[in-house]
């Protein structure tokens, strides 16, 4: 069972401007049961959808999931199998320059080759959720964050020098380690969505901001908390999520140590990632105690 919507209805419109067509169902593209997206990774976004058919020109509701590198259709969100997939490796987003036509309408493109898939949202909001949505699982020169996987952050960030994590890793955890060990409800309490929404922002935009000593460490401490949720995988994999907590039922409270669990991670940067969070978790303990 695919996870309920949790916003609102969303609609938007999709419109091949080409024959050949992903979305239609050429069997060369098409997605089928053993090209599925893996159901474990978290979708990045997900909602009831109205498509337009190429040859018959009429719409269709459908449940879209976007997840991974693949944007998904189901006839119904119980449904475990979906109609169709675009594969977004590859594709350009862009938003439509607007015309007197087209007055009150929010329109945005996404060209994965040959063919252009053009999509109408309901309100600026959502067109921009959407875009933004897409093109972080495309990727982008800029160097997208949020919602990258890990792997594909680390080797795009080798050109500002060797890093065994993220940058913004590195740096949230510098700071919190540094301002934050003895601050009352770490991680807990809430920062400034606003400072945390430019922050993200300009991570996302290639940027790398420095904390300076003036900031508040709970905004910090939820930016690095926001990363960590919108990883497609979770740090500690699905796939390796059942042996994490059988080797933490066998092993004494005396006997636990961290690096008696890290063959159960792969790949290695999901490895040193988990053992960085460990890090900062025994500092705190000290700090604590």
């Amino acid at each position: 069972k695919l996870p309920q919507a949790n916003s609102a209805y969303v609609s938007v419109f999709l419109s091949p401007a080409r024959s050949r067509s992903v979305m239609t169902g050429d069997p060369m593209a098409a997605c089928n049961w053993a090209a599925s997206p893996n159901l474990l990774e978290r979708p990045l976004k997900i909602g009831w959808l109205k498509k337009q058919r190429s040859i018959v020109k009429n719409w269709q509701q459908r449940y879209f999931v976007l997840r991974g590198q693949q944007l998904c259709y189901y006839k119904d969100e119980e449904d475990a199998k979906p109609q169709g997939c675009l594969f977004l490796q590859g594709s350009t987003v862009k938003e439509a320059i607007s015309n007197p036509e087209e007055a009150g309408k929010f329109i945005f493109e996404i060209i994965p080759g040959q063919d252009s898939y053009v999509l109408m949202a309901n309100s600026q909001s959502e067109m921009d959720e959407w875009v933004k949505s897409i093109r972080r699982v495309v990727g982008s020169p800029s160097g997208v964050v949020f919602g990258q996987r890990l792997a594909e952050t680390v080797a795009y960030e080798q050109k500002f020098g060797q890093h065994l994590v993220p940058l913004l890793m590195e740096k949230c955890a510098a700071f919190i380690r540094e301002h934050g060990m003895n601050e009352e409800g770490i991680f807990r309490l809430p920062g400034q969505d606003n400072l945390v929404k430019q922050l993200r922002d300009a991570f996302d935009a290639g940027e790398r901001p420095s904390f300076d000593r003036y900031t508040d460490v709970h905004t910090v401490a939820s930016l690095f908390k926001l990363y960590l949720r919108e990883l497609p995988e979770p740090v500690v994999p699905w796939l390796q999520y059942e042996d994490f907590l059988l080797c933490g039922m066998l092993l004494n409270a005396d006997e636990m140590k961290v690096p008696m669990t890290m063959h159960l991670f792969h790949p290695p940067l999901k490895n040193t990632c988990w053992k960085w969070k460990c890090f900062m978790n025994q500092k705190h303990l000290q700090f604590s105690a």
